[in-house]
């Protein structure tokens, strides 16, 4: 095999060959491929783009280029996939609803990207909480519990890992068949039966239009099921945070607020819709009311804090979840300007706010501060007056807060008329 015969197929608008291609992927994974090649590969897919059945190839090529897990379970063993959003925290509500439904749910997942926030940030605001556990470990407490949110090992889609890296600094992040590659590589690694996708769309999504997200949704399934997991895709609305909150503490303490009970909204709708559809793929019927009973009955929390204690958590953490979460030392409310309906939540600027308080990274290297963000925020439609908090900031230091207020008041327009409501699951994908 010959890297560079291999890019000029790609030059020349043809399709690899399935050997071809796992050659090329082995060779991300061990460094026989080198940077340049790796770079103009990525250009090659990104320019000229792959059939489906290339697609398909590719995504199984990284796939294979590592570790694949295999379980033997009583039941079937399924996950769910978000290409994220600001205020998402649905993975946390969903995880632990799902096992105390009876399937397994080995949930690999990612730290924050861009202006959206990471399901392992927010975990980790957690105190003791690890996310980085070895295979033996993950079996152990998925089988257990029901299960595990973690990272994925460094055997997992190693050819990924590489071949990201490479796409974010050669302009190649926005291919559709890198995207889907990148994504379905790891989830397929993880041996799942069934899979649901969340496909975000609006103004606190990557993909800011509803025809951007079809086609990603479109790519994602059909490359899913040709690769032998059932899986469909929901688009769901991002034109505002699914949370009332923006934070890891926050949204971890938001996310214990509805497995327990307490709160209600889109957080519990979306979970409750993206694990129905789920367990429909996985050939369990009855999945809305089986998880809303599992949530309402307190199963849920019971599975979720059985979690953290087996990852390394506090063993009371349920019970009095927010004595254990870090708390921001300056708290500032910022006040509607002027009395009317909010008209535009500019998702990505209020997630990239957080990040300037310290909530995420701009860097790999940066050290994200757990406990700052934004809680109380309010929704589309919401009817205010002068003076009234559009939501609250959480901050390190007072200037910082004073900076985060005025990006907020940039981030959230106010209007005369109220806008029309716009359905949080917008279309279904199989």
């Amino acid at each position: 095999m010959d890297a560079r015969g291999i890019i000029g197929e790609l030059r020349r608008g043809e399709d690899p060959a399935p050997r071809e291609l796992a050659w090329f992927a082995q060779g991300l994974a061990d460094g026989t491929v080198s940077a340049a090649q790796a770079g103009a590969f990525a250009m090659g897919v990104c320019l000229r783009g792959l059939s489906e059945a290339g697609r398909v190839a590719l995504t199984l090529a990284m796939r294979d280029s590592g570790h694949v897990l295999d379980w033997d379970m009583d039941a079937p063993v399924v996950d769910k996939h978000s290409t994220g959003g600001v205020g998402d925290c649905a993975s946390l509500v969903l995880a632990p609803a799902l096992a105390a439904c009876g399937v397994y749910v080995p949930m690999i997942s990612g730290r924050g990207l861009g202006h959206t926030g990471g399901t392992l940030d927010k975990l980790e605001a957690i105190p003791g909480y690890s996310v980085g556990v070895d295979e033996a470990l993950l079996r152990h407490v998925v089988a257990d519990v029901g299960c595990a949110i973690v990272s994925a090992s460094a055997d997992i889609a190693p050819a990924d890992k590489r071949l990201y890296a490479i796409r974010d600094v050669t302009g190649t992040v926005e291919s559709l068949d890198l995207i889907t590659a990148s994504i379905l590589s790891k989830k397929l690694a993880a041996g799942l039966q069934s899979l649901v996708l969340d496909v975000k769309t609006g103004s606190g999504a990557f993909m800011k239009t509803v025809a951007e997200s079809r086609a990603l949704a479109g790519a994602l399934v059909s490359t899913a099921n040709a690769a032998g997991c059932p899986t469909t895709a929901l688009i769901t609305d991002m034109s505002q945070p699914l949370a009332p909150a923006l934070g890891n503490a926050l949204e971890v303490d938001v996310s214990m607020a509805v497995l327990t009970g307490q709160a209600k909204g889109p957080l519990l709708d979306l979970s409750i819709a993206l694990g129905a559809e789920l367990l429909a793929t996985a050939g369990i019927p009855d999945g809305e009311t089986k998880l809303t009973k599992a949530i309402t009955s307190g199963a849920a929390a019971e599975r979720f804090g059985r979690m953290v204690y087996a990852l390394g958590g506090p063993l009371s953490f349920v019970d009095d979840w927010r004595r254990f979460l870090p708390e921001a030392t300056v708290i500032l409310e910022v006040p509607a300007l002027e009395d009317g309906y909010v008209t535009q939540i500019d998702g990505e600027a209020l997630g990239l706010a957080v990040i300037d308080l310290g909530g995420g990274r701009r860097v790999e290297t940066d050290v994200v501060d757990p406990a700052v963000g934004f809680s109380d925020v309010v929704r589309l439609g919401d009817k205010v007056v002068k003076g009234q908090p559009l939501l609250r900031v959480h901050a390190a230091r007072e200037e910082q807060a004073a900076a985060a207020a005025q990006a907020v008041l940039g981030a959230i327009r106010i209007g005369d008329t109220a806008p029309a409501d716009v359905p949080l699951v917008l279309e279904r994908i199989s």
